[in-house]
Parts: structure tokens; C-alpha cells; sequence
């Protein structure tokens, strides 16, 4: 892979998917939204599923591919989906405009709704106060300095600690993709966006910890998708106050399976269904969580948050050691990655230190 990326393989690659990708939005945004919304828009976006889903089959790059499986096969589909019936973020209550619509179609954005100035300084202020000044400035060099640390010294740190930097480094993956096309269309289209994640590592909760905090732009796109349909289908049979429940397992269900899938497009392997399992008893166990909730209401007696806190996010962390990262390690796709993202970064030094080299000549 990496003499691909040296002889510009991968990168044409790359471009050829995403003028695929433009093309195909191009033609959601030009024909299949003049169409009126329902089976008939549906129908017509139906070319569009298979391309967004045969896309990763194009790279080869363990990143590219994964970058190409979560912006596009999951969550580009999953939002024409509901373009199809008029919800959703590219809806027609949304932004019309072409540059508008391909950006929120195809990156992981969540435009915030618009707001008052009164409200809107409330707001911008409370999320401003973080607990960790974590931003590009800081998640870039932190997970820079993570993979040095992995690729160099791997094999001899022990096996727990190597899971703990792979969860801290699935947070700051995630924080940096959205923070980065964030930025990149805040700048030219002057959209204010939702953060990628709200701290999840304050949760005190793990309903808390995936419906408020982890990936906001996956967990609306799962609400409105999964979420929301289940729970109007399951209260006519269970009513209003229990139709959450089936409603969750069933987010938490499809989550697993994309999840899955997004592994098999950068691995080839059949899958193990780990993942899956990973995420349905995250499910259960936000259901379990509900129905404890229920059960003590109108009481005084709750956990402390310096307990429920460590409680919560412990329980994801170890649960993921048991569950979601195994079937990633088992198939390498950890070292590839690694090894891409270093591979990367030595080829950035290499250049920055020819230029630097041939700037010091010229002002010599």
C-alpha cells in the first residue's frame, strides 16, 4: 500500500470516488428532488445505494476505505434515505444550495438549528467551558504522539494499555474527521455545526453517554432513521411509555450491523458478529438502565456522578475490550492503519525537511 501512495495510486483512487460521490449527488440534488417525495423518490435514488455501497471496494488503503465506508456507505445513504420521504438533514426544509446540499450529504455534519442571539451566546458559552481543552490543536499532536508510541513500542507494552490508546484513539479519530470537514465548510459555506461529541467521558449514564454525547451526528442520523420508525410502530402495540425500548434495541441493533459492515469493507473477512454484539448489549443494558430508572422513580436515592461517572465509562471501555476491538486486532486492521498514519507522517517530515533544507540554501 504505501509505494500505491508514493506513486499516487491510491490517491487517484480516492479522487476518482469522490467525483463518483459528487457526481451521484449532483443527481439527487438535480433529479431525484424535483420528484415528489415516497416510493417514486425512492426508486430513483435506488442507483445511488448501490454506487455509495460498492465505493470502498475501490481503495485500498485501510484508512481510506474506512473514512469512505463512515462518510458515505453509512451515512450518506442512510441520509438519502430519508431524503427520499422529505426528512432529514438534506430535506427540502433544509440549505438548497448545490455546495450546500453535497456537503451535508457527504460529510459528517450536524447544522445547528438556528437561534436567537440571546440564545445563541447561552449556548455557544455553556459548550465553550470544556473540562479538557481538547480541539485540533491538541487531539492531532496527542494522536500523533499515540501512534508513534504504538508503532515503535508495541509488542512491549501490555495488551490492556495497547486497548485503552485504541479507545482514546477512536475518540480522537472520530473528533478530528468532524471537526476538520467542520471547519472546512464552516469556512466556505458559513454553517455553524454541532461539535462532533459533547465529552462522553463525563457520562454519567449510558443512555447519557450514546444519546447525548458519543458521536452526535451518527446517534441523530440513528434516531431519525431507526429510532423514530420503530417507536411509532411499536406504540400502537406497546403505548407511548414502553415503545422506547424496542425503538433502542433496534438503533443499537442496526449500529452493530454497520459497524460490522464497516469492518468487512477495510478487512475482507467474514465477520464474527462481536461487533454486533457489542452494540446490542449496549442496548440492552441502556434498556435495563430505563427500566431501573422507572423503577425507583420518585425516590431520593441516586449514585453520585464520581461514581456513576468511573461506572459508565468503564463499562464501555471494558466491554470494548471484550467485544469490539477483538475481531479489528485479530485481522490487523490496527497495524494497517498504524502503519499508514505513520508512513504518512514520515513522508510529511521527509518533504518538510527537504523544504526547509532548500529554503536555508537560498537565504544563505
Amino acid at each position: 500500500m504505501m509505494t500505491v501512495v508514493v506513486n499516487g495510486g491510491e490517491i487517484n483512487n480516492l479522487s476518482r470516488v469522490w467525483l463518483a460521490v459528487i457526481a451521484s449527488l449532483c443527481y439527487c440534488h438535480f433529479i431525484s428532488a424535483t420528484l415528489p417525495k415516497g416510493k417514486c423518490r425512492l426508486f430513483s435514488l435506488s442507483p445511488i445505494f448501490y454506487i455509495f455501497s460498492i465505493l470502498p471496494l475501490h481503495t485500498n488503503s485501510a484508512f481510506f476505505t474506512a473514512v469512505t465506508v463512515f462518510f458515505i456507505t453509512w451515512l450518506a445513504n442512510f441520509k438519502l434515505l430519508l431524503f427520499a420521504f422529505d426528512r432529514g438533514p438534506i430535506s427540502s426544509g433544509a440549505p438548497k444550495s448545490l455546495p450546500a446540499f453535497i456537503a451535508t450529504a457527504a460529510l459528517p455534519l450536524k447544522i445547528k438549528p438556528p437561534q436567537n442571539d440571546a440564545a445563541g451566546s447561552t449556548t455557544t458559552s455553556k459548550k465553550s467551558k470544556k473540562l479538557l481543552p481538547l480541539n485540533l490543536a491538541t487531539e492531532i499532536p496527542i494522536s500523533v504522539v499515540l501512534i508513534s508510541i504504538l508503532h515503535e513500542y508495541r509488542d512491549y507494552i501490555h495488551p490492556k494499555i495497547v486497548l485503552v490508546a485504541y479507545c482514546c484513539l477512536v475518540f480522537l479519530s472520530v473528533e478530528i474527521l468532524v471537526e476538520v470537514s467542520s471547519l472546512l465548510v464552516g469556512a466556505f459555506l458559513g454553517f455553524q455545526l454541532e461539535p462532533a461529541s459533547d465529552e462522553p467521558y463525563l457520562s454519567s449514564s449510558l443512555r447519557e453517554f450514546w444519546g447525548r454525547r458519543w458521536n452526535l451526528t451518527v446517534s441523530s442520523i440513528l434516531h431519525q432513521t431507526v429510532y423514530r420508525p420503530v417507536w411509532s410502530a411499536a406504540a400502537a402495540v406497546l403505548g407511548g411509555d414502553w415503545a422506547a425500548l424496542p425503538a433502542v434495541l433496534a438503533a443499537f441493533v442496526v449500529s452493530g450491523l454497520m459497524h460490522e459492515l464497516f469492518f468487512w469493507y477495510i478487512t475482507r473477512v467474514s465477520p464474527t458478529w462481536e461487533m454486533t454484539m457489542f452494540f446490542v448489549v449496549q442496548g440492552v443494558c441502556v434498556v435495563a438502565e430505563f427500566g431501573v430508572k422507572v423503577a425507583l422513580a420518585g425516590r431520593k436515592w441516586r449514585l453520585p456522578w464520581f461514581v456513576s461517572g468511573p461506572l459508565t465509562v468503564g463499562f464501555v471501555v471494558a466491554t470494548s475490550f471484550w467485544l469490539f476491538f477483538p475481531p479489528v486486532m485479530r485481522n490487523g486492521a490496527d497495524v494497517r492503519v498504524i502503519e499508514e498514519f505513520r508512513f504518512v507522517a514520515e513522508l510529511v517530515k521527509e518533504k518538510l525537511t527537504e523544504y526547509s533544507i532548500r529554503i536555508g540554501r537560498k537565504w544563505a
